[in-house]
């Protein structure tokens, strides 16, 4: 097997989070090793006998993945021969609580691409795991919300001035709580319409897959 499929066989069982990863190559023939040392040598190499040492990075951590294939195709066009071997791998470290976004700042920037004149929004939140259903239902209780499937999943409706749906300010504090709660998740706007006058309703009528929402 050529260095690029082992090396595509390895990097395909890294963690999607890897930053770096430490290999290992094995050279065939000793009296070739200097020479693959030599054509790795962006990687800034550790060699001894015929063990040869280097890295990838990705995001800046060192000689990314691509740049590692076309060294090690190199070495396949010369016929070095060799068995290459993951050593080790190291995870990009889980941002801090302070730095991931929140529901609540995610509908402030939503909001704040509307237009000017909206009056009327449906919307969903997607949470990441199914374990934030129930605390998630209750926190969100106070705008109504529906689930349209099994998915961790509510969707609700905001008016601006009047009509159905939370109010801007009471979205914002549902989305806060959930965010208090340590509960996570992703916040989309299905549609919006602007400035609407109901005649004898309280708002617009939606309806989505034949029914009214």
């Amino acid at each position: 097997m050529s260095l690029v499929e082992q090396f595509r066989g390895l990097a395909s069982s890294l963690p999607d989070v890897w930053q770096s990863a430490r290999l290992r190559l094995i050279v065939a023939d000793e009296r070739e090793s200097a020479r693959a040392a030599a054509l790795l040598g962006p990687t800034n190499p550790g060699q001894r006998g015929r063990v040869i040492n280097f890295s990838s990075g990705r995001r800046g951590a060192g000689v990314g993945p691509d740049r590692i294939r076309e060294l090690l195709r190199t070495l396949d066009t010369e016929g070095i021969q060799g068995e290459l071997e993951l050593v080790g791998v190291e995870e990009a470290a889980a941002p801090a609580d302070s730095e991931r976004p929140t529901l609540a700042g995610a509908w402030d920037e939503a909001v704040a691409t509307l237009p000017p004149d909206w009056s009327d929004l449906y919307a969903e939140v997607e949470l990441t795991s199914s374990d934030y259903i129930e605390p998630g239902a209750l926190r969100l209780s106070p705008l109504n919300p529906t689930r349209p499937d099994a998915r961790p999943l509510f969707r609700f409706r905001a008016a601006r001035k009047f009509g159905y749906g939370g109010s801007p300010e009471m979205v914002r504090r549902c989305l806060e709580r959930l965010d208090e709660a340590g509960i996570r998740g992703e916040l989309r706007i299905l549609n919006v319409i602007s400035d609407s006058y109901p005649a004898k309703t309280q708002g617009p009528v939606w309806y989505a897959a034949g029914k009214v929402i």
